[in-house]
């Protein structure tokens, strides 16, 4: 990332950490254009606004200290009365009239005080409530994706609001956002697709709009009115969170003003106590529009972050099905194949396209297997080597590897993005490795220090400033838990492997791969099952002529390889019904069902011409005979009785001067 880049990352914490420490709960003020009055349990005004001489038509000063009840009347009163007993009371707004004008009056606790919030009722028409909001709510929800229902809102809340301009701001994991959606009139800057930092909307400012649904600045060209109070009541820990009228920052007003905003209305979208969007309404003039629109505002924005949740949870299951057939389908690649790392690297599928990578790695025992744009090997070793140092596991996920971590990046020169995850207990891995992307972020603002009075004060423009960045890889957006479900399957099945090559060794011959006595006297023992109901049944015991002589004069080297040669010898000569087994040193086994004593002779006849065949072993040609007893069930027999004949049968063959069939 450039050296640019870096400061303003710097700068960018600063004002964070500013706006930290702004008091925007507790202000100690109000916004001009309504009143505010606080009351104790015993209806006694114990806050005011200082404006309320030009709002309500009695000074501040006049109000402290008085009951309330002579200001707003006895029966409003009452209905105000309620919130002392039930903080969720829901009349507001209550219609007041004081000093012969109409308020929309907005009650609410705060501590052991009920607040009393005046809002002149609006003289406007052309606002729609609930029926606007409802026709709205039920066009938005025929909306089908993410983009659509971004634009449909725009236009629904221009249409319900007559603000000059909304746009719909997305927030992206690291706190910054984009306007992803707009409606302006003619004559305003347009912000669609522009990118904006986080201190724009600060944290405590989130956490604030998680508390308050709904935010209406009607005037930025005015400055708070200010609370004065009894001395038992101090305005500096008031808390105005849940309040209406609560003032803004004197930054924030400049930053509106800055942007050519003369009033704006926001709206929280929330969901499961995460802010993931907002709805911003501005005009180039002040304006307000009044509180029961709001209100029905909060809900439609209720519910579009519903809406806009099940769609992102949609999208994350479709996608999650497809990774998972993708993944079973890799997994699948390993039945029937030696090698692991071949299955992942070198298959119909390879580890690329479960995660879109320029290249992908895996270590397995040690050995490195690579595919795609990749490292050399032993550098990828070198910098797993690395990350097990520093952070004590084979484990990491960047897409800004010279940023995050740059004594890192100096192993793999050409990489911007890593994903690896340890694979097993015994320092394996798989691996994804991403070049760097160019990037253009398009930004609401010059974000650089000369667009501000101060490196904490707003921009001066707002101006679409386009930064590029270096160093960046696409970013991986959650696959490393994707990468981390693959690891856990592929360890599963490295266990099945590993328990099915041990049943395998425990029924077949480790030399020729062909059953063991074990495997066949299975095998026998069913064969005599169905000798039973009639079928015929033969077998033919093979041993090897001279097989001595070949181990002790070429060695052991070259009495295994005539082995697996004789092995493959009677494979191709018996049937593929047919049992062929090794049952020990230069032993043979050939069990034949359903044969007669004729197909028997001649299937031995078979064996004997096929073992004689040289083949090369090194640099010599070696040969062999084989001496083969053929032996039928009768009725009576059982299953080591028929190999003791057939054995027998051998020997006569031997006897009779080997390279035979006997009987």
């Amino acid at each position: 990332m450039s050296a640019n880049a870096s400061i303003l990352r710097t700068t960018e914490q600063q004002r964070l950490d500013n706006c930290a420490q702004e008091p925007i709960r507790t202000p100690g003020s109000v916004q001009p254009h309504g009143a505010l009055l606080a009351i104790d349990a015993d209806n006694t005004i114990v806050i005011a606004s200082d404006n309320t001489g030009s709002v309500l038509g009695t000074p501040a000063a006049d109000l402290l200290s008085t009951n309330v009840v002579d200001l707003i009347g006895s029966d409003v009163a009452a209905l105000v009365a309620r919130f002392f007993v039930d903080r969720d009371a829901t009349t507001n707004p209550i219609s007041a009239v004081v000093a012969n004008t109409r308020f929309d009056l907005i009650v609410h606790r705060s501590g052991e005080l009920v607040v009393l919030e005046f809002e002149p009722a609006t003289t406007e028409l052309g606002y729609q409530s609930a029926p606007g909001i409802y026709s709205a709510i039920r066009r938005l929800a025929q909306e089908t994706t993410v983009a659509g229902l971004w634009a449909a809102v725009a236009r629904e809340l221009r249409e319900l609001t007559h603000f000059d301009q909304v746009m719909v701001y997305h927030f992206y994991p690291d706190g910054h956002g984009e306007v992803v959606a707009e409606q302006i009139v003619e004559g305003m800057n347009p912000y669609l697709g522009l990118h904006f930092p986080a201190s724009d909307i600060p944290t405590q400012a989130r956490e604030l709009y998680l508390t308050k649904l709904s935010r209406l600045i009607a005037s930025t060209s005015h400055d708070g009115a200010a609370l004065i109070t009894t001395a038992e009541a101090p305005v500096t820990t008031f808390d105005l969170s849940y309040a209406e009228l609560r003032s803004v920052s004197p930054v924030h007003l400049q930053f509106m003003r800055n942007m050519g905003q003369g009033s704006t209305l926001s709206l929280s979208l929330v969901h499961d106590g995460t802010l993931i969007g907002m709805i911003t309404c501005a005009h180039r003039t002040p304006h307000r529009v009044p509180f029961v629109l709001r209100q029905g505002l909060e809900i439609l924005a209720s519910q579009v972050g519903l809406q806009l949740h099940s769609m992102r949870e949609i999208d994350r299951l479709t996608r999650e099905m497809e990774l998972r057939t993708l993944r079973l389908r890799l997994i699948g690649q390993l039945a029937g194949n030696h090698s692991i790392a071949e299955a992942l690297i070198g298959g119909e599928l390879t580890l690329l396209d479960l995660i879109p990578a320029a290249g992908a790695a895996v270590r397995l025992s040690g050995t490195v297997t690579s595919v795609g744009d990749t490292a050399p090997d032993h550098h990828i070793t070198a910098f797993a080597d690395a990350v097990r140092d520093k952070f004590g596991l084979l484990s990491i996920v960047t897409d800004s590897l010279a940023v995050d971590h740059p004594e890192l990046a100096a192993l793999l020169p050409a990489v911007a993005g890593v994903l690896m995850v340890p694979l097993g207990a015994d320092g394996d891995f798989l691996a994804w490795f991403r070049p760097e992307i160019s990037q253009t972020i398009q930004w609401l603002g010059d974000q650089r220090p000369a667009n501000r009075e101060t490196p904490l004060s707003p921009r001066n423009s707002f101006s679409s400033w386009t930064q590029s960045v270096s160093g960046v890889s696409d970013p991986w957006a959650g696959l490393e838990t994707e990468a981390a479900e693959l690891c856990r399957d592929l360890d599963g099945a490295r266990l099945r492997l590993a328990e099915s090559r041990l049943a395998s060794m425990a029924l077949y011959d480790d030399l020729t791969g062909l059953p063991n006595r074990r495997l066949l006297m299975d095998r026998l023992e069913h064969a005599f099952t169905k000798h039973a109901r009639g079928d015929s049944l033969a077998m033919l015991f093979i041993d090897l002529d001279g097989f001595k002589a070949v181990n002790d004069t070429l060695g052991h080297d070259a009495g295994d390889a005539l082995l697996v040669h004789v092995g493959a010898q009677l494979l191709a000569t018996t049937r593929a019904e047919d049992t062929v087994s090794r049952i020990g040193g230069d032993e043979f086994v050939v069990l034949c069902e359903n044969t007669s004593d004729e197909e028997a002779d001649l299937i031995a006849a078979r064996i004997v011409e096929a073992v004689c065949l040289p083949v090369v072993i090194g640099d010599r040609s070696v040969s062999s005979t084989a001496s083969v007893g053929v032996s039928a069930a009768e009725p009576g027999i059982n299953a080591l009785e028929l190999l003791r004949k057939a054995d027998a049968a051998m020997y006569r063959a031997k006897s009779q001067g080997r390279n035979r069939v006997s009987r």
